[in-house]
């Protein structure tokens, strides 16, 4: 007798839209479209994403799944409507690990902001009378990670998102529609009026067990960074991602200064608890203005920018630069005396141009002293974002 045949499972078949959105892309859902187990966190709904995207891969390629296999390509969003008054949609966002079973909860991904508002526009969560023939939509969104309202200005024209143009992001090849995105009150200091500096301090003696000690601007502003200067790692703040990210040593230090500032923020209790806690804080080198090749080929110079600055994202150099680091390195520059401020020379500033691996962004932010402490009200930046394909997205069971 022949061995009786084992029963598999269809495939789940999922409506989803793979968007692009600044430097990023991602797989989107609509929450109402997932299985009701994973409508809600926990470990359902990690379990689906991690095979949506084709993690854990220890080959580091995610061939069998929607990931690209880089922290830039490896996310998905979740969009419901809205829970908080005078917003549009929730957003919540899941940085996706390569090669363990984690789905990091813990911040937003500023680049896939800026395609959550047509995504929004585009699947019926705007009311149709807010969206004009042709002109400007403002997409009220909640960001759910971290508690935050974002604005994002999408372009419409005849009753569509607008996604062709003529706006160019450095470190995306094609140009496409501008999209100005506005995160309001960006600063992680809980509502409390505390300051978005947590040790009080604009630069710390941060103390790295067996690297050394480091001066550091901590800022929870976009999300939670680490600004060092990149002279005291041996760096010029010119470098591309091969520089750092094939050097293994070079890797370890950064994750030790990630680690010793994520404890000195007390965003973790004990260094075992960095593993959890992938996506946040993030490490960044600035260095003064400096003449430049981008990864594209394409020269920067000294004068087009008022600083440099390179940024690791779920331990490795990120090709550009995350959006959430970017309100970061504009809330900082703006306040005098931080590390990223007098990289930039110094003095009062509403805005910065900086220099990273594929060019350069010109971020906002706008911050005022009360009553000695520094608060930011808002960062402002453009960035632009299209539908890269839409239907449905298949996931194994079981």
């Amino acid at each position: 007798m022949p061995e009786q045949t084992k029963h598999h499972a269809p495939q789940l078949k999922l409506p989803a839209t793979y968007m692009r959105g600044g430097t990023s892309k991602g797989v989107f859902f609509r929450r109402d479209d997932l299985p009701e187990a994973a409508q809600v966190p926990g470990p359902a709904r990690d379990a689906l994403l991690l095979r949506v995207i084709g993690s854990p891969d220890p080959y580091g390629k995610h061939t069998d799944g929607m990931g690209g296999a880089t922290s830039s390509t490896s996310k998905c969003v979740i969009i419901a409507p809205a829970s908080v008054p005078d917003h549009d949609v929730d957003y919540l966002y899941g940085q996706v690990s390569i090669d363990t079973a984690f789905v990091d909860w813990s911040g937003n991904c500023g680049n896939l902001s800026t395609a959550v508002g047509p995504f929004a526009i585009a699947n019926g969560f705007i009311p149709g009378e807010r969206i004009p023939q042709d002109g400007t939509v403002t997409v009220r969104i909640w960001q759910a990670n971290i508690g935050k309202t974002i604005l994002a200005h999408v372009p419409v024209t005849n009753g569509q998102v607008q996604e062709t143009g003529d706006f160019e992001v450095d470190g995306v090849t094609f140009p496409a529609a501008e999209i100005v995105l506005e995160f309001l009150d960006p600063s992680d200091d809980d509502g409390d009026g505390g300051s978005m500096f947590p040790t009080g301090n604009l630069v710390d003696e941060l103390d790295v067990p067996g690297v050394g000690t480091f001066k550091a601007t901590l800022i929870t502003a976009g999300i939670p960074s680490v600004f060092v200067n990149a002279e005291d790692l041996g760096y010029d703040g010119t470098e591309l991602q091969p520089t750092i990210n094939d050097d293994k040593a070079a890797l370890a230090k950064l994750e030790a200064i990630r680690i010793a500032g994520a404890l000195r923020m007390r965003l973790i209790n004990t260094p075992e608890e960095a593993a959890t806690r992938q996506h946040t804080p993030k490490v960044a080198l600035v260095a003064p203005p400096k003449a430049y090749v981008s990864s594209s080929g394409k020269p920067i110079a000294a004068d087009a920018i008022d600083l440099n600055v390179r940024a690791l994202s779920m331990g490795k150099l990120h090709h550009a630069m995350m959006g959430t680091a970017s309100v970061a390195i504009a809330t900082a520059a703006a306040v005098p005396g931080t590390l990223v401020n007098l990289a930039a020379g110094g003095g009062v500033r509403d805005a910065v141009r900086f220099g990273h691996p594929s060019g350069t962004l010109r971020v906002g932010a706008s911050v005022a002293q009360v009553d000695g402490v520094w608060q930011v009200t808002r960062a402002v930046m453009s960035r632009s974002a299209r539908v890269l394909m839409e239907g449905w997205v298949r996931v194994p069971q079981g």
